[in-house]
């Protein structure tokens, strides 16, 4: 089992998909990394040596802030912003979405289940 970043990888994906499990790698970096490395995207996790495996694991943990680390940075930035009393930190602080959506008829995602409001009555539109 190929343990990266603290992360145990899948065994049978493809190299370059089996590192977008790590948080803060995408698609994009994880090619990146097979490149510099010299690792065939095609390859299976499977069929990687321990020399590979360490190779990748010392280039991720020297070259990108990942996973604990990540989280944390992520996390002490939307703080700041609140004790800052920002319009972004407030909107974070609200559990709204932050970046300029709207939320009359959206953002179910980002604020919840729907709450039925007692006594209130939709009025019918005027023709």
């Amino acid at each position: 089992m190929a343990r990266i970043a603290g992360i145990n990888i899948p065994q049978n994906k493809i190299v370059s998909i089996a590192l977008t499990y790590i948080h803060g790698i995408g698609l994009y970096s994880s090619k990146k990394i097979c490149k510099k490395l010299n690792i065939a995207e095609s390859t299976r996790v499977n069929q990687l040596s321990e020399e590979q495996v360490l190779k990748i694991r010392e280039y991720i943990d020297s070259n990108h802030k990942v996973e604990g680390d990540l989280r944390r940075d992520i996390s002490v930035n939307i703080k700041r912003l609140v004790d800052l009393a920002t319009y972004r930190g407030s909107r974070h602080k609200k559990k709204l979405p932050v970046r300029g959506q709207r939320t009359h008829c959206n953002a179910r995602t980002r604020k919840g289940k729907a709450i039925a409001i007692a006594g209130k009555k939709l009025t019918p539109l005027k023709k």
